[in-house]
């Protein structure tokens, strides 16, 4: 696992994360419990408890600990820069919008202040308890300044001089030089000097470079064993550099999170990307929501800080340093393969294998045979979809492409495919959602790089973004007819994130799923009203209702006796009209299970209320992100694969699509995901009644249980071996 592709698609929660998401239509009938729902915030710290469950397993490899770590800490920003700024910007201008449990805004943020402030010293002491002892006895010491000798001191004084005191800026605060702005998720040194010669006590500020290593390697003293330092722990023992003359008083690290999240006005903008690039530049200048502080800091600095910066005491976070764990992504950057997951090899679907060993792969003549289901990353991205899109961009028979981009890498070969299919005089349609939250820059420079080599680039409806996973290809074929070759998809078009993200992908030539994309790709790009697809279901005007149609279905044939059972998996469920389907679903009897990674407002196992409803989580080395929708549909069952989770967002202010699964072998592939990630003998997460996530990962004897991602890749690669023997 590269810890840069966690870094660039925010760790695991990337799809959870939207401050819009509290609004909804839905109006409470009244004829279920009132308390029936989870909060949604603490359900997501929840989540995030159990990602530092998996950093707190002796268990698990070294270093893949030491990666939960960061990942959990670049978790806990994000729902500070976009929730808890929501939250607090809703108090701010007296929008009273209730929760999802009814709750106001005041009382959600003291409660996640209370849990938030109970995991961050948690998570600080896992670092130091857990695994910096575990990282000591392997040989790598993130070391302090009091553990170096005199030999390492003078070592480490060259590199600071040559390599990290010419970037430095101290910057004084008095009259002449106002407190400074301090930038979101910087690291900052406070220094307190006095003038020996006039006595007089000033306060400074020193920036840490987010451009150097956040932990700096010592030089080699001959032993074998990898050292470092954290950085501000260097630059703080060498202040008299940066202050020559001046008597150093006492320093501390702090750390400031500030509202990252960007509002643009779509109906007035006459130029969504200038008014989207207007937004970014004042993303940085966001009001403050969260102050780090290290736990030994003076209440004379604190009390500068909190008056500066505007913060609560609510909102100051005193932690043992050091601060900004997410920088332990650069320890987790070793060469240890003895310390991390053994590698998993993607394969190459067996479907789009050459019909010959040895022979040239043609992925439109396995599409053409029979529908494909690829499941990344146990299945090759690069030999899948990737190869699809570079064989339609080099294929002289085909003459159009159209594709929507949610998320692509910064070297993305899909955009340089749709460049060259482009170039070489095809007609290709982009749909670029430039609206991705902290991607929004980048999409803007693919856009334009795309519209330079005479793509046709989109920004979607307006109100909506276009969050759908979709690529169709229009090819003539040697008769002179057009097959629609369609791509319906869980996961972004990323080639880094498919190496880390589980998703699923089906290829199709079936001229039901091509017309349906042709039409869909129409009303984005052009002024088409659908009002019903045949393979698809797609919101926000059919999707939610599609499900809960399908729902009651399972319910009706619950109470006639007849055979019944709903299946589902997802990121995140809490939109309320999808949940109150299932709870009356199990009242019925129903059989519903449940496979949430992220956020869950349902209550499993409540008597008379969902009494057959179960859920599981399921979080590993691999981000666990398909959606998939199964329903029993009297023994013919109906599956459904796509990129909508069940939220408001997804359901009401997003362009989401959802494929029919047709092909029996795809279907029994499905089922047994399913059995894989509900099986007691799974390691699993169980959520309780009340709320609470108890972790089952071992057996009754102490032995670990086995690792639904470790057994899917192994039932995998043994798919492979006889097509490959032939």
């Amino acid at each position: 696992m590269d810890a840069d592709i966690t870094i660039d698609d925010t760790g695991l929660i990337t799809e959870s994360l939207d401050d819009d998401d509290y609004e909804s239509a839905w109006v409470d009938d009244g004829t279920l419990p009132g308390n029936r729902y989870l909060d949604r915030e603490l359900s997501w710290l929840a989540f995030n408890t159990r990602v530092l469950e998996l950093a707190e397993d002796p268990q698990l490899p070294l270093l893949e600990r030491v990666n939960f770590l960061a990942i959990f800490a670049s978790n806990l920003d994000e729902f500070f820069m976009v929730r808890v700024a929501g939250l607090k910007r809703r108090i701010a201008t007296g929008i009273a919008v209730p929760t999802n449990i009814g709750r106001s805004p005041a009382e959600v943020l003291s409660s996640i202040s209370a849990r938030a402030h109970e995991l961050q010293d948690r998570h600080a002491l896992a670092f130091r308890e857990l695994v910096k002892p575990a990282l000591d006895d392997a040989g790598i010491h993130i070391e302090t300044w009091a553990d170096l000798g005199q030999d390492d001191r003078d070592r480490i004084d060259e590199v600071f001089t040559h390599q990290i005191f010419p970037v430095l800026m101290p910057l004084a605060v008095d009259p002449a030089h106002p407190f400074p702005y301090i930038s979101g998720l910087s690291l900052n040194l406070s220094v307190r000097v006095r003038n020996p010669k006039t006595g007089k006590v000033q306060f400074a500020r020193i920036k840490v470079p987010s451009i150097l290593p956040r932990f700096v390697k010592l030089p080699d003293d001959e032993r074998g064993l990898l050292r470092f330092i954290p950085l501000e722990d260097l630059i703080s023992n060498h202040l008299g550099e940066l202050f020559p003359g001046m008597e150093i008083l006492d320093h501390h690290e702090f750390r400031v999170t500030r509202n990252e999240d960007v509002e643009i006005d779509e109906d007035e903008s006459e130029n969504l990307i200038q008014s989207l690039e207007r937004e970014l530049l004042r993303r940085r200048f966001g009001p403050p929501i969260r102050l780090e502080i290290t736990e030994d800091m003076d209440d004379r600095t604190l009390n500068l800080l909190i008056r500066e910066l505007g913060v609560t005491e609510q909102e100051v976070y005193r932690l043992p340093a050091p601060l900004d764990l997410g920088g332990l992504f650069e320890v987790f950057k070793i060469d240890r393969p003895s310390l991390k997951y053994r590698k998993h090899l993607p394969t190459t679907s067996t479907a789009l294998l050459p019909a010959e060993p040895g022979g040239e792969s043609n992925i439109f003549a396995s599409i053409k045979r029979r529908d494909v289901l690829v499941h990344h990353p146990y299945e090759s991205f690069g030999t899948s979809v990737q190869a699809f899109l570079e064989q339609a961009a080099a294929d002289p028979s085909v003459l159009a492409i159209k594709q929507t981009l949610y998320r692509t890498s910064g070297d993305s070969p899909i955009v340089e495919a749709l460049i060259d299919a482009a170039q070489a005089g095809k007609a290709v349609l982009a749909l670029v959602e430039i609206k991705a939250r902290f991607d929004e820059q980048a999409n803007i420079t693919w856009a334009r790089k795309l519209e330079k080599a005479g793509v046709h680039v989109v920004y979607g409806l307006v109100g909506l973004k276009t969050h759908c996973k979709l690529a169709l290809v229009v090819r003539q074929e040697s008769d002179g007819s057009l097959t629609n070759y369609s791509h319906v998809g869980t996961g972004n078009y990323n080639p880094k994130t498919s190496r880390v993200y589980e998703d699923l992908g089906l290829f199709t030539a079936d001229p039901v799923v091509g017309n349906d994309l042709t039409r869909l790709f129409n009303e984005l790009s052009g002024y088409a009203i659908e009002k019903k697809f045949k393979r698809l279901l797609v919101a926000p005007l059919h999707l939610r209702k599609g499900l809960i149609k399908r729902i009651k279905n399972e319910t009706a044939a619950a109470l006639a006796g007849r055979p019944s059972g709903i299946r589902i998996k997802l990121n995140s469920i809490v939109d309320e009209q999808v949940i109150d389907a299932l709870y009356r679903a199990s009242q019925a009897g129903v059989s519903v299970d449940l496979v949430v990674r992220g956020i869950c407002g349902l209550k499993p196992g409540v008597p008379g209320l969902s009494d057959n409803i179960r859920v599981r989580s399921i979080l590993g080395r691999y981000l666990e992100h398909s959606r998939i929708f199964r329903f029993e549909n009297g023994g013919e069952p109906l599956t459904y694969i796509g990129s909508a989770d069940m939220m408001h967002r997804n359901l009401d202010r997003r362009v989401e699509a959802l494929v029919r699964l047709t092909d029996p072998e795809h279907l029994s592939r499905i089922d047994n995901i399913f059995d894989l990630a509900m099986a007691d003998s799974t390691s699993s997460w169980w959520l309780e009644p009340d709320g609470e996530w108890t972790r089952h990962h071992l057996a009754d004897d102490g032995t670990p249980l086995p690792d639904m991602q470790n057994v899917t890749m192994q039932i995998i690669s043994a798919r492979r071996r006889p097509v490959a023997a032939r």
